[in-house]
């Protein structure tokens, strides 16, 4: 009961409450004042009532004509226009009203500025660190990818010479990070989507405040919707106390609109500029098996010496600019010089967000290059499968034309919705001869492509259309990197542990394949 009481009373509950009432005031609004003018002016002036009706009528017309051609010739995904056409036609007015409310994903006027502002400022930093005959001679035909990266998004850029080390488990990023962070001297930036009260927050947060006594600069990001329910909700203000500059990416405030949408999914982690991390682990107790919410947990994360370190740091400061709307001297986190790893492979850090601060799908499309672009073969870990037309006919011809295409997918999911949907695509994708499988131990939540020896990503970018169309987020490129052997070896120790699905397993009965499909239609506008 006391459990009841808490879900009912908590602040996201109160949110959705609020957004709800929101919803239903417009409503009643839009219903009352029709009734009105149709009703109560007919009755007491019957030529004006009869008038004003014809004009209301003419003008709902025109309203949805108008928005159905905008969303029909708008440049945007185009699952997303098929919902938005059916939400306008079978809702009228109120319809317009939501698409005209809720299918933007453009952040403000003033954030945009900010943030062309920002790149302008650190231009001089995303230019091409290899020389390009170089990096075409040794990548070979992998290197269009990356040029293509860069031209999605200009603050990609190609290295040479940083170590990468692959981490395969919750369990050893935190040990790898906690000693990293214990030797901090100038600086550490942290950047999460979840911060979740437990022991490995505890020991993260008391390290982070220790170091901000010795006079390290400490600043800390989380997601204020990623977190609700996780920590308190003036919890960036107790970390200021504690020496730490904090703050909520994007906070919440009850007010309708598609911008709550835009979260930062990012897990960034630099360390004196030298430094950083990345992956799919957030800052709780389950992502290091503390907990077995969904069995048990795998995650992985990559860590980075060198170079392109510069970079994570830049990303990091061009998101915190973004929320506390202030310039940055950013030269003085930057250092002066990088140690060079011998026999390093290329390294291409990169981020994505909503356009048009990011150029096209950027998450999207590098794994759709890969697909296209590999030979042998291509594996590939992910919490959700929802995708859409692109992504799939990508899997499936990369799969028809003999590339080894397999994907794991968790065995137990940590929400029903987003699994069946999962599954919902398996059918398409078995027939063609892409091989999934499902993580029996538990929930896979690493984000990771590995396509021929040779390439390979990982960050924190999911196969759905949050990831795609409305988070920010972050991911490597890497080209022959050291990290690349473990991630192999760890992927191929996964496969024995999941079970292959067959197009018999797939299968549902025919109302649950109604109800997904249903899903599907209306899963790109959430």
């Amino acid at each position: 009961m006391k459990r009841f009481f808490q879900r009912v009373f908590s602040r996201f509950a109160l949110v959705a409450l609020t957004i709800v009432l929101m919803f239903v005031l417009n409503l009643a609004l839009a219903v009352g004042l029709v009734v009105f003018l149709e009703r109560v002016l007919s009755y007491y002036f019957p030529t004006l009532g009869a008038w004003v009706a014809m004009i209301i009528t003419v003008l709902n017309w025109i309203a949805m004509v108008i928005a159905v051609l905008h969303a029909a010739n708008r440049d945007m995904v185009p699952e997303t226009k098929i919902p938005w056409i059916l939400c306008i036609v079978g809702l009228n007015l109120f319809g317009v009203a939501l698409y005209v409310t809720f299918s933007s994903t453009r952040p403000p006027r003033k954030t945009r500025k900010r943030d062309a502002s920002f790149c302008a400022r650190t231009e001089q930093y995303f230019r091409r660190c290899v020389e390009k005959e170089r990096a075409e001679r040794e990548m070979g035909s992998w290197a269009s990818n990356s040029e293509a990266l860069f031209a999605a998004n200009a603050c990609a850029v190609l290295h040479g010479g940083t170590q990468t080390e692959y981490l395969s488990c919750g369990e050893v990023f935190f040990e790898r990070l906690l000693a990293d962070l214990e030797k901090a001297q100038k600086y550490i930036f942290l950047e999460t989507f979840i911060i979740k009260y437990g022991k490995i927050w505890g020991e993260v947060e008391a390290l982070l405040e220790r170091k901000a006594q010795e006079g390290v600069e400490v600043r800390v990001m989380y997601d204020d919707i990623g977190s609700m329910g996780t920590v308190r909700t003036g919890y960036h203000r107790i970390l200021r106390k504690k020496g730490i500059s904090c703050v909520k990416f994007n906070p919440f405030v009850p007010v309708v609109t598609n911008l709550h949408n835009n979260r930062d999914h990012r897990k960034i982690v630099v360390i004196d500029g030298t430094v950083a991390y990345t992956g799919g682990i957030n800052m709780a107790d389950e992502y290091a098996n503390l907990e077995h919410p969904f069995g048990e947990w795998k995650d992985t994360g990559v860590r980075l010496e060198g170079e392109a370190v510069r970079d994570f740091a830049l990303m990091f400061l061009r998101q915190w600019t973004m929320e506390t709307k202030k310039e940055e001297d950013v030269d003085r986190y930057i250092p002066k010089e990088y140690p060079v790893f011998e026999n390093a492979g290329f390294v291409q850090p990169y981020g994505d967000g909503p356009a048009p601060l990011y150029g096209k799908h950027v998450g999207e499309d590098v794994y759709i290059n890969i697909l296209n672009s590999a030979r042998r073969y291509v594996w590939i870990t992910t919490p959700y499968l929802i995708i859409d037309y692109r992504m799939r006919e990508a899997l499936v011809l990369a799969a028809m034309r003999g590339v080894d295409v397999r994907l794991i997918t968790p065995g137990i999911p940590d929400k029903k919705l987003p699994y069946a949907l999962t599954r919902s695509n398996y059918t398409a994708l078995l027939k063609a001869g892409v091989k999934i499988y499902e993580y029996t131990p538990g929930f896979i939540h690493a984000k990771c492509f590995l396509a021929d020896d040779e390439v390979a990503v990982l960050g924190t970018i999911n196969l759905d259309y949050r990831s795609f169309l409305y988070h920010f987020e972050d991911a490597v490129f890497m080209y022959r990197t050291q990290a690349m052997a473990d991630m192999k070896r760890d992927l191929e120790a996964c496969f024995e542990k999941s079970a292959l699905q067959t197009e018999e397993s797939a299968r549902r009965n025919v109302v649950w394949h109604g109800i997904c499909e249903l899903a599907k239609l209306f899963a790109p506008l959430f």
